[in-house]
């Protein structure tokens, strides 16, 4: 036989090979077919394979949350033309907003008036201190025909979604590795978003997912009768990169050097111009305070740039000599860099995590929250368990196979494709990150099993019916016993189904392991198997 005529024959194990040599890869090879370099070094230092571990077997926390906040549905005129918002009706939105937060006395991000992806008109209120009765007549003070029926609670889709995209990116920016963020459903109709972060403490996610991470650049001066007076002269959104925490050269605390982004760059340098920061205002700046607190109990005019967080004053830094120069000469813009102030280095980190991400959206109701956490020494024993139980099962299987067929020529085979069948699936895992959890450990085990059910169904039907040595005869055996095999697959497919689509907690897991294993099996391993046999069993 020539090597074209073998490769047609035994395509089927070569496929086999190539994805087992793929998985292989994505397992062991630092880095090797991960879609992010420095992800897959993190993933590397953790153990000897590229393999990562959710809660379970790596230890950390999970918590379900609902988000805080009531809803007015389609309050004016849908934007039909294109979805493009006329300056009329971007006007009217802004009075709608203004509106809410004068009405009902709201902190800055607490209200929000958006369109929609269908283009209806949304208002939201970010907060529990209102009423639904209150949110309906700050509506009719902005003329919106609205009633307290009209109000619901929760918030809409585009925010839960840029929540979620929020959450993420803070993750990240925190360096926790391994963390996802989703969007949970019940029946009724309650919706949650679900963190989940490996290594880390529940007091301590709390904590991180309670900031709104709402930061803003004060400035604190004089107004024309001489009084102090705040102006907002920054935002967050205005910022356009973030550069680690650093220690500045001279003085005490820490920095975090920004860039403003071109939009807001020229409009920044005006306001400080006008306001007499870069003329008399430079160096003028006493304010001073312990880790916690900024005091405002000072002699004389201040001119201040205050950072503040989520409404809590951080640091409070002077104008110095070398940002305020360019900034008068109208150059600064061309580069618009300066560095946010913040006492202590959590302050910092906290800052850089926060400018990284963007601010929350709405807060999360922590008070109807569910937290499920568990400790790193116990999620490496459940990591030791579930080894030794994967272990046990290949041991158990391969004797019960052997003890059967007590032919090495059926059961050899019939073991290695099983193992084949797992070394595949996780090398899928490596490659798209999943983190492994016991219920996915559930699912391996399961998948051995009905890939051994289905090999044995395959050498039975072969061998039931006594002399295969005719490679006809032996197709038609195959072919018998591979529909009987689809047919099983098919009705696991549609039976785990709605276990992998809907938010179920660990069982999601199970199922997704489990359905990727048949269709691994039915696609690749299975066909393989049969043409092992056919080469083992007929005159070739």
């Amino acid at each position: 036989m020539n090597p074209i005529e073998a490769i047609k024959g035994n395509w089927r194990v070569l496929l086999l090979v190539l994805f087992v040599g793929f998985a292989t890869v994505a397992l062991f090879v630092p880095g090797g077919i991960m879609a992010d370099d420095g992800l897959a070094a993190d993933s590397v230092e953790s153990g000897p394979t590229n393999l990562e571990f959710g809660l379970s077997l790596d230890g950390g926390t999970r918590i379900r949350v609902p988000v805080t906040g009531m809803t007015a549905e389609n309050i004016a005129p849908g934007i039909t033309e294109d979805n493009r918002i006329s300056q009329q009706e971007q006007q009217r939105i802004d009075e709608i907003e203004s509106t809410l937060y004068q009405e009902l006395g709201l902190e800055t991000g607490n209200a929000s008036v958006d369109v929609q992806e269908d283009g209806t008109v949304t208002a939201e209120v970010f907060t529990d201190n209102v009423s639904e009765a209150e949110f309906a007549a700050a509506l009719q003070a902005a003329d919106v025909d609205t009633s307290e029926d009209d109000i619901r609670s929760g918030v809409t889709q585009k925010t839960r979604d840029q929540m979620i995209k929020t959450i993420q990116t803070k993750i990240n920016a925190a360096g926790l590795s391994g963390g996802t963020v989703y969007e949970a459903s019940t029946v009724n109709g309650e919706h949650y978003i679900v963190v989940e972060v490996p290594n880390m403490g529940a007091d301590e996610l709390r904590d991180l997912l309670s900031e709104r991470g709402v930061v803003e650049v004060v400035a604190y001066h004089p107004n024309e009768s001489g009084n102090q007076t705040n102006t907002t002269v920054l935002t967050g959104e205005d910022i356009a990169t973030v550069d680690p925490p650093e220690q500045p050269e001279r003085g005490t605390g820490y920095v975090v050097p920004v860039q403003v982004n071109d939009q807001a760059a020229p409009q920044f340098q005006q306001q400080m111009n006008d306001l007499g920061f870069t003329g008399e205002g430079v160096g003028r700046c006493n304010l001073r305070g312990d880790s916690e607190t900024i005091s405002f109990d000072h002699e004389g005019q201040q001119y201040c740039l205050l950072t503040v967080v989520d409404g809590e004053v951080v640091d409070a830094h002077s104008m110095g000599q070398t940002l305020a120069d360019p900034m008068r000469s109208g150059e600064w813009a061309e580069d618009p860099t300066f560095q946010m102030g913040a006492q202590s280095q959590q302050d910092a980190q906290s800052l850089s995590v926060n400018l990284r991400a963007g601010s929350l959206r709405a807060p999360l109701d922590f008070e109807d929250s569910q937290i499920y956490s568990i400790d790193a020494s116990h999620a490496e024993q459940f990591k030791q368990y579930s080894l030794l139980i994967g272990l046990l099962s290949v041991i158990t299987v391969s004797g019960v196979v052997y003890t059967r067929y007590t032919d090495t020529r059926v059961a050899l085979p019939m073991i290695l494709t099983a193992m084949a069948e797992v070394v595949i699936l996780l090398g899928f895992a490596a490659v798209i990150r999943m983190p492994l959890d016991l219920s996915h450990v559930a699912g391996f085990i399961a998948v051995v099993g009905t890939g051994v059910d289905d090999l044995v169904i395959i050498a039975d039907e072969v061998m039931d019916e006594g002399d295969v040595s005719s490679v006809r005869v032996f197709q038609s055996r195959f072919r018998k016993a591979f529909w009987v095999i689809g047919g099983a697959a098919a009705t696991t497919v549609v039976a785990l189904s709605p276990l992998a689509v809907l938010s179920l907690g660990d069982l999601r897991g199970f199922a997704i392991i489990t359905i990727l294993g048949v269709f691994i099996g039915v696609l690749i391993t299975r066909p393989a198997y049969g043409d092992i046999l056919r080469r083992l069993l007929t005159d070739r």
